[in-house]
């Protein structure tokens, strides 16, 4: 099993599951409430139900329906199991965590999750964490486990952490946090800049697009990275876009070999006019990647909100509604 995920890290989509020991224990009941019920009972729920007539009361016994359980919880620090890793390039690593098969996980296109690990004290002794938001690149749907791909940098607090963990160990999630809450068909052409780790979010859109048939909406990529070498699941993506025509993907590095056949530097007017839709009312652009990509993309997000739109986008005419920073 541990050598078939690492082969996976390198390849397709990941798409098998796994019996696991998890560590969630929430849930939650969906009942549902018909109009004009008045009174419950313990032991069942009954409702009464007045008709028109002043003299017809009719008594519906009703149990409660049990909603599945969810292993997220957005207000409470849950901890998931490490069952197993593998190197995906010389500085990123997928980490699979698992939890109760019988559960969802609880999250939507596009959402990310908020991981924490304790780095110490401080002064009072209280416990001092440091906290940062991932977004798997696993199904949703999938069940009892989640896939985070992590760049690890070597001041990285947080991803440090994550080299360091072994299979067994946990670690602490909260969420999710909603950050684009993408329906089918809600554009007819969604275009994509995204540079190093800033592929996840795009990753869970392009899947959900490309596995649901009544989806045509078109992609088009623009994937930026230091080398060849820094391109994560380079493999993956090449195998969806053969096989999807509405998935066109350009790659990009700062640093091309001698036999690199994709772009060279940084993205471009150029590059942008030629691999993305137009400015439309039916176009998005979605942006992730670090701090220096979005400066020259589409300027930063502010707090708590997406901030003004800046750079190449906002000078090839593109307008606030139509670009979505992750």
């Amino acid at each position: 099993m541990a050598l078939f995920f690492k082969r996976l890290a390198k390849a397709a989509p990941i798409t098998f599951a796994h019996g696991f020991r998890g560590q969630s224990k929430s849930s939650f009941t969906n009942s549902r409430l018909p109009l004009g019920a008045i009174a419950a009972i313990s032991g069942g729920i009954s409702y009464y139900y007045f008709f028109p007539s002043p003299n017809l009361v009719y008594l519906e016994h009703i149990h409660e329906e049990s909603g599945p359980k969810v292993a997220l919880n957005p207000d409470k620090w849950i901890e998931f199991e490490l069952q197993d890793k593998a190197k995906v390039s010389h500085n990123s690593q997928l980490f699979r965590f698992s939890f109760d098969p019988a559960a969802k996980l609880g999250l939507d296109v596009a959402s990310c999750l908020i991981t924490r690990a304790p780095i110490g004290q401080d002064a009072d002794g209280k416990m001092k964490y440091v906290i940062r938001p991932y977004t798997p690149i696993s199904d949703p749907n999938a069940k009892g486990y989640f896939d985070l791909l992590i760049k690890v940098y070597p001041e990285g607090k947080m991803s440090q952490h994550f080299a360091s963990l072994k299979p067994g160990d946990v670690v602490e999630v909260k969420g999710p946090i909603e950050k684009l809450r993408y329906t089918p068909n809600m554009k007819k052409h969604i275009g994509m800049i995204a540079g190093g780790s800033g592929i996840t979010p795009m990753l869970q859109i392009i899947d959900s697009i490309l596995k649901n048939p009544d989806d045509n909406t078109q992609v088009s990529l623009l994937y930026a990275n230091v080398s060849p070498d820094d391109i994560l699941l380079k493999q993956k993506l090449d195998v969806l876009a053969a096989s999807h025509p509405n998935l066109k993907i350009f790659y990009t590095v700062d640093n091309p070999t001698k036999d690199w056949r994709g772009g060279a530097g940084y993205i471009s007017k150029d590059m942008v006019v030629k691999g993305l839709p137009g400015p439309s009312d039916d176009t998005l652009i979605l942006v992730c990647g670090p701090p220096g990509l979005m400066k020259h993309i589409s300027g930063d997000k502010a707090n708590r909100s997406q901030g003004e739109l800046t750079g190449i986008l906002k000078d090839l005419g593109y307008t606030e509604e139509m670009v979505y920073k992750f």
